[in-house]
């Protein structure tokens, strides 16, 4: 630890030995005055010096330690970010393999010659750690890893809740060497009865590599506060407070905290090895784990000797001057003092330099998180501007069609009809209002406009809003609609918009048919259900369907955000959106909601 009263390569003054010379010359011209005023100047100095050192250690180290926490707290934002969306992307793998048609059949008939080969495609085409698959008595029947082909995982935990449960689980299983492996299965079903699981190993370790070079220390909890990534190794299967009692890491880790110093930090959040560190944790939205890291005091150190040091070179100076000031009747005193302050007017100008560079480093900095948030900030106004553009195509091209119509009523003296196309065209303007204000809210959770909904009446304020674009071209249209009302607890204009959005996908999906024709239905069960078929030529790409600006439409004609803004509308309601191609041809898409009473149940 650098002593706060010395500056590190400057000669250190010899206060004695200085004061013994004005001593002596004070005993040969007889003026002993001199030499206490000299001794009051020197300790009033002095004790201003050390006072201040002390107070600026104390404030900058404060300051400093903050925004090393701040930056801890990004980072740990960033490392949460990377392993949710590994875990996120995984999760759908085993839905999709579960229904391969495929892999059923080689289950089905025993038939496992071209399985692996099939795994290792999709591995290819998935970014997945592996895939395997099982058959009903847990042997491997397919993998991309031959390795393991003919291993039986019978009493293994992901084999075991996979055939106990028909949704997708997830297991984290520790290995004899410490390590964890973490797996997505599922159970393979053909004629509601399993015949098999899929497991999809998600790659969790390598954000552990990638930990292991910084000079953060980094660790994962379970919901039971047991780690299970770690940059040490040792600390894995223990809980939190027995890894950090865990003594002698290894080189690694002291390295990284090896500049830490206590009283930067008073007192620290934890100790790693004997060493203070600032523990920064956050909550990973999964499963209830937690992220941890360690983050060493050495920057906030450096940071503040360089403005102590800066100080006591003030202070060094201001001491040069009064030595020269009070002993100019010494001239060998005198060359000494002005040795001394040369010294210090270069190392002074060495650390002007150093702090120049740094400031220069801290503005480049600046400039580029600038120029990082201006990007993101246009990026989202483009996103939103596509999207705005998407929904209010509709109620534009239905305006549109009222006017022409009302011009038209007008020409023929028909005015209380064209009042009657006025009034539609201020509903659609309402209408584009509250669409605007629904964009508005897409990045963010809603939940305020929520009340009881008729789907029924959803529907048809939804082929109300359609009625220009139906009048245009000729599509049969079949409602099955039951008699009592299906109440569900949902955003009515979201809802509606919901499907506005899946007539007009069907409509464009009917263009090249001869005889289009679009079904719509509702039906309660455990939920609510509306279902809305067409006969056009199917979807090619289930798997991308809802992603954002994925079309296959010609430019112009549609941006890909539709699906999206829906499956998100649906999923805000507590509901789900699927899409599937029927068995005559044509797509169906199906919205299930939970029904009002369910809703209200759940809630309590």
């Amino acid at each position: 630890m650098p002593d706060p009263g010395k500056v590190e390569g400057a000669p250190a003054p010899d206060y004695p030995a200085a004061m013994t010379v004005r001593d002596e010359t004070d005993d040969e011209e007889k003026k002993p005055g001199i030499s206490w005023r000299l001794r009051l100047i020197i300790g009033g100095l002095l004790l201003v010096a050390i006072a201040t050192v002390l107070v600026t250690n104390r404030w900058m180290s404060e300051r400093f330690t903050d925004t090393t926490r701040s930056r801890a707290e990004v980072r740990l934002a960033l490392y949460s970010g990377n392993m949710l969306s590994e875990l996120q992307r995984n999760s759908v793998v085993p839905l999709l393999l579960s229904r391969d048609a495929s892999l059923i059949g080689a289950l089905a008939s025993d038939d496992f010659s071209a399985t692996s080969q099939r795994l290792i495609s999709f591995q290819t085409e998935i970014g997945a750690a592996s895939l395997s698959l099982l058959d009903i008595d847990g042997k491997v029947v397919g993998a991309t890893n031959r390795n393991i082909l003919g291993t039986t995982y019978r009493n293994e935990r992901f084999f075991v809740e996979a055939m106990r449960d028909n949704e997708t689980v997830f297991t984290a299983t520790q290995r004899e060497g410490g390590g964890y492996d973490f797996t997505y299965s599922r159970a393979v079903m053909q004629d509601n009865r399993i015949i098999g699981v899929v497991a999809v190993a998600v790659d969790l370790m390598k954000y552990e590599r990638a930990w292991a070079g910084l000079q953060d220390a980094v660790l994962v909890t379970d919901s039971d506060g047991i780690v299970i990534l770690a940059t040490e190794p040792r600390w894995r299967g223990l809980e939190l407070s027995q890894a950090l009692a865990v003594q002698d890491p290894p080189s690694a880790i002291r390295r990284a905290f090896q500049f830490t110093a206590d009283w930067a930090q008073d007192p620290p959040d934890a100790y790693l090895g004997g060493e203070g560190v600032l523990r920064t944790d956050a909550r990973v939205p999964f499963r209830g784990w937690r992220l941890v890291t360690f983050t060493a005091y050495d920057s906030v150190r450096e940071r503040v000797n360089t403005v102590l040091a800066m100080e006591i070179m003030g202070f060094a100076i201001l001491l040069a001057a009064t030595f020269y000031l009070l002993s100019r009747r010494a001239w060998s005193q005198s060359m000494s003092f002005q040795r001394e302050s040369a010294e210090l007017r270069m190392l002074n100008q060495r650390l002007r330099r150093e702090i120049a560079e740094r400031e220069k480093v801290q503005k480049d900095l600046a400039v580029a998180e600038t120029t990082l948030a201006q990007s993101s900030k246009l990026a989202a106004l483009g996103e939103m501007s596509a999207a705005v553009s998407h929904e209010l195509n509709q109620p534009l091209a239905a305006m549109k069609t009222y006017l022409a119509g009302a011009r038209l009523l007008l020409q023929r003296k028909r005015p209380e009809e064209a009042m009657s196309s006025f009034q539609r065209i201020d509903d659609l303007i309402e209408r584009m209002g509250a669409i605007t204000r629904q964009l508005k809210s897409y990045a963010r959770k809603g939940g305020e406009a929520f009340e009881p909904v008729d789907m029924r009446h959803c529907v048809s304020a939804a082929l109300s809003m359609m009625e220009p674009q139906l009048k245009v071209r000729v599509v049969r249209i079949n409602r099955s609609l039951p008699k009592s009302p299906v109440m569900v607890l949902a955003d009515r204009l979201r809802l509606e918009q919901v499907i506005i959005n899946l007539l007009r996908n069907a409509l464009d999906a009917t263009k090249a048919v001869a005889d289009p024709q679009i079904d719509i239905g509702v039906s309660v069960g455990s939920n609510a259900s509306l279902t809305v078929r067409d006969n056009g030529t199917g979807i090619a790409d289930l798997e991308n369907l809802f992603e954002p600006f994925y079309t296959t439409k010609k430019p112009g004609e549609g941006v890909g955000l539709g699906l999206a803004i829906s499956s998100g509308i649906v999923k805000d309601l507590g509901g789900r959106l699927t899409a599937r191609n029927a068995d005559g041809g044509g797509a169906v898409f199906e919205v299930q909601l939970p029904l009002l009473g369910n809703k209200i149940e759940a809630a309590e």
